[in-house]
C-alpha cells in the first residue's frame, strides 16, 4: 500500500482486496463443481470393457476346472503313495521273514521243509508284484496331474495373452479419453483465461476493480490448477509441447510489453517536465519516490542529496522551492510542508 493513501483508504483497499478473494473462492468452488461433474466424459473403463469375454471366459473356466481336477488328483496321490508305502513295508517285512527263515534251514539242514520254502518264495513275490502296483498307481496319478497342471498352465498363458492385448486396447482407449476431457476442460476454461487477460488490460484499476481481481484469481486457478492435472502424457510430449508454447506465448507477450513499456518512457522523457508531471498520478509519484527511484523514469536517484533537484536520468523535476516560504519541498507535493501553502500549479 502507499505510504500516501489516508488510513481509512487503506482499510477499505484491504477490505476491498478480501471482498475479491473471497468472490475469487466462490467462484472456484462453483469452477471445481462444475469441471468435476462433466457428464459421462470421465467414465471409469475397465479391462472387461475391450477383453475378448467369449475366449477369456473359456480360458478362465478351463484353468479353474484343471485345478480342480489338479487338487483331486492330488488327494488320489497322497492316497496312492500310502498304499505303496504299506506295500513297501509289508514286502520288506516278508523279505525279512524270509531271510530269517533260510537261515535256520540251513543251519537245521531239513530238506522236509522244502514245501514251506515254496509258500513263503511265493508270498514274498505276491508282496512284490503289489508293491510294484502300487508304484504304478503312484507313478500314473503323478502323470495325470502333471498333465492337469500343464494344461492349467496354457489356459492361464491363454487367458494372459487375452488381457495382454486388452490391456493395450485399454490404454489407446485411456488416453483418448484423457485427450477428450482435456479438450473438454479447455473449451470450458481457456475462455475464462481470455476475458480475465481482457480484465487485467482494461479493466483492473476500474471501480469494480475488486471483481475484476476475483474474477483473474478464479480464472488462474481453473487454468493452472484446475486444467494442468488433467493434461494427457502422451509420453511428455504434450505436456512438453504445451509448456513450450505457453512459455513462448507468455515470453512474447512480456517482450512486447517491455519494448512498448520503454517506449513510452522514452517518448514521456522526450514531452516538457510540466507535461509529464501533470501526466503522474499523485499516490504512483509519492510511492515511486518512497521507493527512492525517479517517479517518471523509475531509474535510483539519490533523494537525500539536497543539491539534486532534477532527475539526471530524464530531467523531470523532483524538488523546488515553495512560493510563500521559499522552502525547499517536492515538485509533487500538493502544499508545503513548512508553511502548509498550495504549491503552484505547473
Amino acid at each position: 500500500m502507499s505510504k500516501a493513501q489516508r488510513l481509512s483508504e487503506k482499510w477499505f483497499r484491504l477490505l476491498l482486496w478480501i471482498i475479491a478473494i473471497v468472490f475469487a473462492g466462490f467462484l472456484i468452488g462453483l469452477g471445481g463443481t462444475l469441471v468435476k461433474n462433466l457428464p459421462l466424459v470421465e467414465q471409469y473403463l475397465t479391462l472387461e470393457d475391450f477383453i475378448d469375454r467369449p475366449a477369456a471366459e473359456q480360458a478362465r473356466q478351463e484353468s479353474e476346472q484343471q485345478r480342480r481336477l489338479a487338487q483331486d488328483i492330488r488327494d488320489t496321490l497322497d492316497q496312492a503313495r500310502l498304499k505303496l508305502e504299506v506295500a513297501r513295508q509289508d514286502s520288506l517285512a516278508a523279505r525279512d521273514s524270509l531271510d530269517a527263515w533260510l537261515a535256520s534251514r540251513r543251519a537245521t539242514q531239513q530238506s522236509s521243509r522244502d514245501a514251506e520254502l515254496l509258500q513263503r518264495t511265493e508270498a514274498l513275490e505276491r508282496l512284490k508284484n503289489a508293491e510294484r502296483s502300487a508304484r504304478a498307481a503312484v507313478e500314473a496319478e503323478q502323470q495325470r496331474l502333471l498333465d492337469a497342471q500343464q494344461a492349467a498352465g496354457r489356459a492361464e498363458q491363454r487367458l494372459q495373452e487375452l488381457e495382454k492385448q486388452a490391456r493395450e486396447r485399454l490404454q489407446d482407449e485411456v488416453q483418448r479419453q484423457e485427450l477428450k476431457v482435456f479438450l473438454y476442460r479447455l473449451a470450458l476454461t481457456l475462455p475464462f483465461l481470455v476475458v480475465a487477460g481482457w480484465l487485467f488490460a482494461r479493466q483492473r484499476r476500474s471501480t469494480w476493480w475488486p471483481f475484476v481481481w476475483g474474477f483473474i484469481f478464479f480464472a488462474l486457478f481453473v487454468f493452472f490448477v484446475e486444467l494442468v492435472p488433467y493434461l494427457p502424457s502422451y509420453g511428455g510430449y504434450v505436456r512438453h509441447a504445451v509448456g513450450i508454447l505457453i512459455t513462448v506465448l507468455v515470453g512474447r507477450q512480456a517482450i512486447v510489453a517491455l519494448n512498448r513499456y520503454l517506449e513510452r518512457q522514452r517518448q514521456a522523457e522526450a514531452r516538457p517536465d510540466a507535461e509529464r508531471r501533470q501526466e503522474l498520478s499523485y499516490d504512483t509519484a509519492l510511492a515511486r519516490l518512497a521507493k527512492k527511484v525517479c517517479p517518471g523514469c523509475e531509474r535510483p536517484v539519490d533523494l537525500d542529496n539536497p543539491q539534486i533537484d532534477y532527475c539526471p536520468h530524464c530531467g523531470i523535476c523532483l524538488f523546488d522551492h515553495c512560493g510563500e516560504c521559499q522552502q525547499r519541498k517536492s515538485a509533487f507535493a500538493r502544499f508545503c510542508h513548512a508553511c502548509g501553502a498550495p504549491a503552484a500549479r505547473p
